[in-house]
């Protein structure tokens, strides 16, 4: 991997409630380089939206960042002020969300929106910024992008207000784009083409991508990289290829088992057992302990690290005893 442009060091976030303090990230870690997009997957609750709302300095009350750095191009950002951290995300990262609606202000016209994040970050007229507007949205495949700088939110497709929200996240040249769930709500031909503007926009400006997501059918499109999450953990990380072709953990390949394939007949689409603990309810050990079909004995006493495991990073006891064994295996052929 390059030098990374966003580095996130053992990341932890806590949500104080009356009962107590839950942990919701337990020490994080992942790297992301220029032009790369990291692929963070898992079930809801996993805490993939709350990674990225640490990044982007977006917790709000009961969640606080309590440990951990997190650096942008070498400059740590997770202990800047309010309003420096608001200039930061104006200008060197750029967000994108689920619903294009709670992205967009639904009484302003898209042109004016886009010109007025610009003049607030940039050093460009009125009449430069209307005429970059109409550029980025031409540039993201909206159809007629110079009318549609007079449009309104509610005047447009679901698909149009996303490409809309994509010109927003780049528009003041962002080295980071934070993206959560960008396609869930659109259909799937839409999302293909909003996943592939995406995509030549941040090789193009080779910008860094953090893409969350729990549709490992989406993230096989666009990824670079992958991390799997699973009840506030990091438990397999690695190249895309790798993961996808070889995953190491049980929870990932359970992910990857849920995914249709077009050569596979099915009685009955496969999943995973159980559900995502509460954070109030997390087991001891390993966490996925209680839905693994190939847990041991000791995974619901100690929990597991991240240990190499094959071409990825993996923190299960499974794959650590399969090393294990192999080792043994070498030293007796030796």
């Amino acid at each position: 991997m390059a030098e990374p442009l966003l580095s996130v060091r053992n990341l932890r976030v806590e949500i104080a409630t009356r009962r107590g303090t839950l942990l919701a990230v337990d020490d994080a870690s992942f790297d992301i380089a220029e032009g790369e997009v990291l692929g963070v997957v898992g079930e809801s609750g996993a805490g993939k939206s709350i990674t990225g709302g640490a990044i982007i300095g977006l917790l709000e009350p009961p969640l606080r960042h309590v440990g951990g750095e997190i650096r942008l191009a070498g400059r740590r950002i997770d202990d800047l002020d309010a309003e420096a951290m608001r200039r930061l995300r104006g200008r060197h990262i750029g967000a994108i969300f689920q619903d294009p609606l709670t992205s967009l202000n639904p009484l302003m016209t898209v042109g004016r929106q886009l010109v007025q994040t610009m003049i607030a970050h940039l050093d460009l007229s009125p009449r430069e910024a209307r005429a970059r507007a109409a550029q980025l949205l031409a540039e993201v495949g909206l159809p007629a992008a110079q009318e549609r700088l007079d449009s309104y939110p509610h005047e447009l497709s679901g698909g149009m207000r996303q490409r809309v929200v994509l010109a927003l996240a780049f528009c003041c040249e962002p080295q980071l784009i934070i993206a959560d769930e960008p396609t869930t709500a659109l259909d799937v031909s839409v999302q293909a083409q909003v996943i592939e503007v995406l995509r030549r926009m941040c090789r193009e400006r080779a910008t860094a991508v953090m893409l969350i997501t729990h549709d490992m059918g989406v993230i096989a499109e666009i990824a670079d990289h992958i991390a799997v999450m699973y009840a506030g953990r990091i438990i397999e990380i690695g190249r895309a290829e790798a993961i996808l072709r070889a995953p190491a953990h049980p929870y990932t390949r359970g992910l990857m088992a849920c995914i249709p394939s077009m050569h596979r007949r099915y009685r009955d689409l496969p999943q995973i057992e159980g559900s995502m603990p509460r954070l109030d309810a997390i087991p001891s050990g390993c966490a996925f302990h209680p839905r693994c079909p190939s847990r041991l004995p000791r995974c619901d006493r100690e929990r597991p690290v991240l240990a190499p495991a094959g071409a990825t990073q993996s923190a299960c006891w499974l794959t650590a005893a399969c090393d294990q064994m192999q080792d043994i295996v070498a030293a007796r052929h030796a």
